[in-house]
């Protein structure tokens, strides 16, 4: 018997008719990537959008996959910049994972989006996927004359681990001083390497549907190995969150990451960083996949609307 269906969204049945009991593991998660099938692509010519897959390299840096998404609108402004990390439990996904709303952002909102292909754990742990996001930030700044962006208006963010790198991000370049970030997009970002361990077993109310405890606690050991486990690898474990970016996080109140998120959202406020939380009831990780629920909906508005208002905040 189900210990949450009652407290779930109605409308996303279908998340607890197909929830699996299955426990994360290395086969687990071999045959995951086997059976993997990336998303099929959308049209942007429809949304009058160019994307282009491109390869890029900062100094020694091995080349990093991403794609780009530039509005083909003659507009002599200057646009707005998002920098974007797909989700997976930093152990799966790909940038064609969010190029439904990548080329919505990019139509939209009128900025010039680039997603990352960072690399995968546990083949590559830290440092190198935030290497690559760091290095795609770097490419970002160095080319914003020619992709007709304004440097003080990037911004950044990602879904679940991509949320999580992207928080990383923000500290690896408020301590590095290099490059300006105006804003961090962040939903139910994966924070905490402690979520789910047997000393935090949190909120028995969450984390039931699509990403358990023990999912978490798999995925985090192999994007740490044998690292000491520290910010900005790990957010949470921060000691001062001040001179971060303004900050929009959505999380839900059936995630297993909702505790960890509000709590880095009350130190986000608590440091002085102009922060939005936004707490929806009766979903669960991966609710936004019922494209037509009300709860998505919702969403995907105040995803659209504080993301424009975000990316238009100016970078000191």
């Amino acid at each position: 018997m189900s210990l949450t269906e009652h407290l779930l969204d109605p409308e996303l049945k279908e998340i607890s008719d197909r929830k699996s009991s299955f426990t994360l593991s290395d086969e687990v998660m071999l045959q995951a990537r086997k059976d993997y099938k990336p998303m099929g692509l959308g049209d942007p010519e429809g949304l009058n959008v160019a994307r282009e897959e491109i390869f890029i390299s900062v100094d020694d840096a091995p080349e990093v996959r991403c794609l780009l998404y530039v509005p083909l609108k003659d507009n002599k402004a200057l646009r707005p910049g998002y920098l974007h990390m797909h989700g997976g439990g930093y152990i799966f996904g790909a940038p064609e994972d969010a190029d439904a709303n990548n080329l919505k952002i990019c139509a939209e909102v009128g900025a010039v989006v680039l997603s990352v292909d960072y690399r995968l754990a546990p083949e590559h742990p830290v440092p190198a996927p935030l290497d690559d996001c760091y290095a795609a930030l770097a490419w970002f700044h160095s080319n914003a004359t020619d992709l007709k962006v304004n440097s003080k208006h990037i911004g950044i963010g990602g879904e679940s681990a991509g949320g999580g790198m992207a928080a990383a991000l923000a500290l690896k370049a408020r301590d590095r001083g290099e490059y300006a970030i105006c804003h961090q997009h962040l939903t139910y970002p994966m924070l905490d390497d402690r979520t789910g361990d047997f000393a935090n077993p949190g909120d028995p109310l969450v984390g039931e549907f699509v990403w358990t405890r023990s999912s978490n606690q798999y995925a985090w050991n192999a994007y740490l190995g044998d690292s000491v486990r520290r910010a900005p690898y790990v957010p949470a474990r921060a000691d001062s969150l001040e001179g971060l970016p303004n900050t929009w996080l959505h999380t839900v109140t059936l995630d297993l990451f909702r505790d960890e998120n509000i709590i880095y959202a009350r130190r986000l406020m608590a440091a002085g960083v102009p922060t939005e939380l936004v707490v929806s009831a009766g979903g669960c990780h991966g609710f936004q996949g019922i494209v037509d629920a009300g709860i998505t909906r919702r969403y995907r508005r105040d995803f659209m609307e504080a993301l424009s208002r975000g990316l238009r905040a100016y970078c000191l």
